[in-house]
């Protein structure tokens, strides 16, 4: 039997890269597989954005490009937007009365994006409590698997949690659900920093241009001790080896080059060159489809609007199970 996915992403940017490696190939095979739900987190992503809701408005269109322009099928995969779903916000405030303050404070996910944020005690109430909004857009399509990160593992376990409190105070409602780990690990940024991300402007987008590629990767850190060519260099640590680890299809090929430039005879422009090359060769076609696509924004939008009305009634059908199991059906006893 098909398991049911959901997954998504915050439209606060276009989608990059580390999107790519880490989500959207995957999300493609589970489409043909799985029924899958898509949700773009325009609720979500105003947690740390409220003073700038156009930016939320103008992304929720740039994300959908993304999905359809790398093969995401609205015929195989509901996509749709997180705020057309108010029966999430309400699953939501019924969830908060089974999470403790404390609990949230001590969610190693919450507490890693708030030192990143810059968030001290002025921490947004939305911010703060998003684990459990989290939860229920999970909750609410009855999610089997969900695709994470290892460092999301803490927000599928106190989805988890919220199951158990629930079920024990009003009845078995819901399941417990199971992360689907990435296979790919997290890519790092050009400027070398762990991860790669839109807030910190260290990042190659699906739409970039060819001249944009190309000047990212130039600007890459390789080797400061790889000065001249002749001279060994190191690959551990290098970000543009863990860029061609990633998106290199040859991998007999890499060994060479890596043995090559270790023991001296390569420099760093022309590995960079190899890796300007695969990375347009990947994106090419992605940005290609983008720009066809971006040509009927009304098109887009429709699409948004049938598969948010198709997850609504979804969220309407698990919201009324779980009011019934909290008493809270007054009139369709």
């Amino acid at each position: 039997m098909k398991k049911t996915i959901l997954t998504g992403d915050r439209p606060t940017g276009k989608l990059h890269l580390g999107h790519y490696a880490g989500s959207l190939l995957n999300r493609i095979k589970l489409q043909e597989q799985h029924n899958q739900f898509i949700m773009i987190a325009d609720t979500q992503a105003l947690t740390d954005n409220a003073e700038n809701p156009a930016k939320i408005r103008e992304n929720v269109l740039e994300v959908a490009l993304d999905y359809l322009a790398i093969g995401i099928d609205p015929n195989k995969t509901t996509i749709f937007i997180q705020s057309l779903i108010p029966e999430l916000a309400e699953l939501t405030m019924y969830f908060l009365n089974l999470v403790t303050l404390a609990r949230l404070q001590r969610n190693p996910t919450v507490k890693s994006e708030m030192a990143q944020k810059g968030f001290g005690a002025d921490v947004p109430a939305g911010f703060l409590i998003y684990p459990i909004s989290q939860a229920a857009d999970i909750l609410a399509f009855k999610a089997d698997l969900v695709p994470v990160g290892e460092d999301q593992l803490p927000m599928i376990e106190q989805a988890n949690e919220i199951v158990e409190k629930f079920n024990r105070f009003y009845g078995p409602v819901f399941k417990k659900v199971k992360a689907e780990l990435s296979e790919t690990g997290r890519l790092p940024g050009i400027d070398g920093k762990s991860k790669m991300s839109k807030s910190l402007d260290n990042a190659i987008y699906l739409s970039d241009t060819a001249e944009e590629i190309k000047k990212k990767v130039m600007d890459m850190y390789t080797d400061p001790g790889h000065i001249h060519a002749e001279d060994p260099g190191k690959v551990e640590g290098n970000i543009v080896f863990s860029y061609l680890d990633a998106f290199g299809a040859d991998k007999k090929e890499l060994e060479k080059i890596k043995e090559r430039y270790q023991r001296g005879g390569l420099g760093d422009v022309a590995l960079k060159e190899k890796l300007i090359n695969i990375l347009e060769e990947l994106i090419n076609p992605i940005r290609e489809r983008r720009e066809i696509l971006s040509k009927n924004p009304k098109a887009i939008m429709s699409m948004l609007e049938t598969g948010s009305e198709k997850a609504r009634s979804v969220a309407k059908e698990t919201l009324s199970e779980a009011k019934k199991a909290m008493r809270l059906n007054y009139f369709s006893e």
